[in-house]
């Protein structure tokens, strides 16, 4: 799978883990930057490139952006239309089922194709449990969620 992938001076060092890692586990890693760290950098600069790619190819392609939240991240690449991203800054799962977490409801029922990682508030271990977790969980495809989310993609068209 190809994978873009996109951090500010806050997920810089997280970032560089990430690559390796996903590489590691035999996936295609665009780096979007930032490509050296910069306390005075901006998320928007590395967040809008890897928001654009999932919006052309909402279903062939993943993102995973880092900041020092995840929030504003995660809400610069939902200004793209297609683009579904979730923000994980750690474990959380429902009070209901413990083997719903965040990260599987993400995919399962919103067929999240951006992950946005608040990376001052996880390790670099905790990381890579979420994105494996992440990319090995599939959308249930045909579900009652599909609606859903095609209500999601025309608010944009409106």
């Amino acid at each position: 799978m190809k994978i873009f992938v996109g951090a500010d001076h806050a997920g810089f060092e997280l970032k560089n883990v990430l690559i390796d890692y996903l590489k590691g586990m035999g996936h295609e890693v665009e780096d979007k930057g930032a490509l050296e760290y910069n306390e005075s950098d901006d998320f928007p600069d590395f967040i809008i490139p890897v928001a654009r790619e999932v919006s052309m190819h909402p279903n062939e392609v993943k993102g995973i952006v880092l900041g020092g939240s995840g929030q504003g991240e995660a809400m610069c690449a939902n200004r793209f239309k297609h683009v579904r991203a979730t923000v994980y800054y750690g474990k959380a799962t429902s009070l209901v089922e413990e083997k719903d977490s965040i990260i599987k409801l993400s995919r399962d029922h919103n067929n999240g194709n951006v992950l946005s990682i608040g990376a001052r508030f996880i390790t670099a271990d905790e990381m890579k449990e979420a994105v494996k977790e992440w990319l090995e969980t599939p959308f249930t495809e045909g579900s009652r969620h599909q609606p859903r989310i095609d209500k999601i993609d025309r608010i944009q068209n409106t």
